[in-house]
C-alpha cells in the first residue's frame, strides 16, 4: 500500500514515526492483494497534549476514514489501524454477501471546496462531488464507514437523489424527492 504522510500544525514527521505508520499500514495489504492497493492519506497533528492521527483510504467508490487522538502518537496510530481493520472487514463481508447492482457510473469528479459567495453569509463551505448510484443498504454502509450522521446518494434503480440520515431515536430515515 502506498502511504502519503503529512504533519499538521508544524509537526515534524520523524523517520521513526514514518516507518512505524508505514509498517502498521502494510498489515492492511492482506485485504488488497498484490496489486499494490490504494493510496492511504495519513495526517498527523498535535494540539496541546492530544496527538491525533487521521487516515483516509479510497476504495472502489467508497471512502474508509478513521481518526483517533491519544497522549501518545504511537498509541493513536495503533487505535486508528484497529478501526480501519474493522471497517475493511465489515465492508468486505457486506460486499461479498450480496451481488452489487452495477448501474451507470457518472464521471468521477474530485471534491471541490469553494468559499462563501457574496450575499451568502450562512454558507460556510461548499463541496461538490459525483453521486454514485447505490442501493439504500450500500448508502447505510458508506455512511457508517465515514462516521457521518447523513449521506447524500443517487438511488441505483431510479437514479433519484436521496438523503439518508441517522435518527435520534435510533434507526435511519430516508428523504426522497417526488
Amino acid at each position: 500500500m502506498q502511504v502519503a504522510i503529512h504533519g499538521k500544525n508544524q509537526l515534524e514527521v520523524t523517520a521513526a514515526l514514518r516507518d512505524f505508520v508505514q509498517q502498521r499500514l502494510d498489515k492492511l495489504d492482506r485485504y488488497f492483494g498484490d496489486g499494490g492497493g490504494p493510496t492511504a492519506q495519513v495526517v498527523l497533528s498535535v494540539q496541546r497534549e492530544r496527538q491525533s492521527v487521521e487516515v483516509t483510504i479510497p476504495l472502489d467508490g467508497f471512502l474508509l476514514r478513521a481518526e483517533e487522538a491519544e497522549p501518545s502518537m504511537y498509541a493513536a496510530v495503533d487505535l486508528v489501524l484497529d478501526k480501519l481493520d474493522r471497517q475493511i472487514r465489515k465492508f468486505r463481508t457486506r460486499a461479498h454477501r450480496r451481488p452489487r447492482h452495477e448501474g451507470p457510473r457518472p464521471d468521477r469528479e474530485p471534491a471541490a471546496e469553494a468559499g462563501p459567495q457574496p450575499g451568502e453569509e450562512a454558507v460556510v463551505r461548499t463541496k461538490r462531488f459525483a453521486l454514485k448510484p447505490m442501493t439504500v443498504d450500500e448508502a447505510v454502509l458508506q455512511m457508517n464507514l465515514l462516521g457521518h450522521d447523513f449521506f447524500v446518494f443517487r438511488e441505483a434503480s431510479s437514479l433519484e437523489v436521496q438523503v439518508l440520515y441517522r435518527r435520534r431515536e435510533g434507526g435511519y430515515g430516508l428523504i426522497a424527492g417526488q
